[in-house]
C-alpha cells in the first residue's frame, strides 16, 4: 500500500516545485515555438516552390500567347497589307484609265508611290498628278478614318519641300476610300479634301468643296 506523505509543505519545496513549473513551461513553451518556426519554414519553401512553379508555367503561357498574338499580327498585317494596296491598285487604274480630269483640270501624268531618294522629310504619296500649274495628291485607303486627314492634309506641306521644284504649282489633296461614312465625309468637305469613293463598279469623285493648299 503506498504512503502518502502528509507532511507539511516548507518554502523551500513550495519554490522548487514553482521553479520546476516555470522549467516545465519554459520547455513546453520552447518546443512549441520550435514547431511554429519548422512549420513557417517549410511553409515558406512550399510557397516558394509553388510561386516559382506558378512564375515558370505563366512565363510558358505568355510565351505561347505571344507566338499566337505575333502569328495573328502578321496574318492581321498582311490582310491589311493586301487590302491597302488593293485599294491603291483600284484607285490608280481608275485615275490612269481616263479620270484625270480632277480638281476642275485635266492632268498630264500620273504617278503611284511617288518619294524622293532622299527626302528633307519622309513621307509617300500614294497617287500624284502632275499638270504645268497643279499636284494632285490623292492618299488611298481601303477603310480610311478621321484620324487619317491629319496626316493627308501635312503631305501638302512635305511635297512642297521633298519637291521644291513644285513650291510654286497648285497643291490639291483627295482621299480615295473603299468606303466612306457620314463623318468622314462632313471632315474632309472641310478640311477642303476632295473625296473619292467607289459606288458600285464605278469611282464618283465629290471635289465641289476643295481648296488649294
Amino acid at each position: 500500500m503506498e504512503r502518502i506523505d502528509n507532511s507539511p509543505a516548507t518554502p523551500e519545496s513550495v519554490w522548487a516545485l514553482l521553479r520546476e513549473n516555470a522549467r516545465q513551461i519554459e520547455k513546453s513553451r520552447a518546443e512549441f515555438d520550435e514547431r511554429i518556426e519548422k512549420s513557417r519554414v517549410e511553409f515558406d519553401e512550399r510557397l516558394e516552390m509553388e510561386r516559382v512553379e506558378f512564375d515558370m508555367r505563366l512565363k510558358a503561357s505568355e510565351e505561347s500567347f505571344n507566338r499566337r498574338m505575333k502569328k495573328m499580327d502578321d496574318r492581321y498585317g498582311s490582310m491589311t497589307n493586301n487590302f491597302g494596296s488593293f485599294a491603291e491598285e483600284y484607285f490608280f487604274n481608275s485615275f490612269e484609265n481616263g479620270k484625270q480630269d480632277f480638281f476642275g483640270e485635266k492632268f498630264d501624268s500620273i504617278e503611284r508611290n511617288v518619294k524622293r531618294l532622299k527626302p528633307v522629310i519622309q513621307d509617300e504619296y500614294d497617287i500624284v498628278m502632275l499638270n504645268c500649274t497643279s499636284v494632285a495628291i490623292v492618299e488611298t485607303k481601303f477603310r480610311a478614318q478621321v484620324s487619317n486627314l491629319p496626316k493627308i492634309i501635312k503631305k501638302a506641306e512635305t511635297f512642297k519641300i521633298n519637291f521644291p521644284e513644285f513650291a510654286n504649282h497648285r497643291i490639291y489633296l483627295g482621299l480615295a476610300s473603299m468606303s466612306f461614312y457620314e463623318k468622314l465625309e462632313e471632315e474632309c468637305k472641310n478640311a477642303g479634301i476632295a473625296i473619292v469613293k467607289q459606288v458600285g463598279e464605278t469611282v464618283v469623285i465629290n471635289d465641289e468643296h476643295l481648296k488649294v493648299f
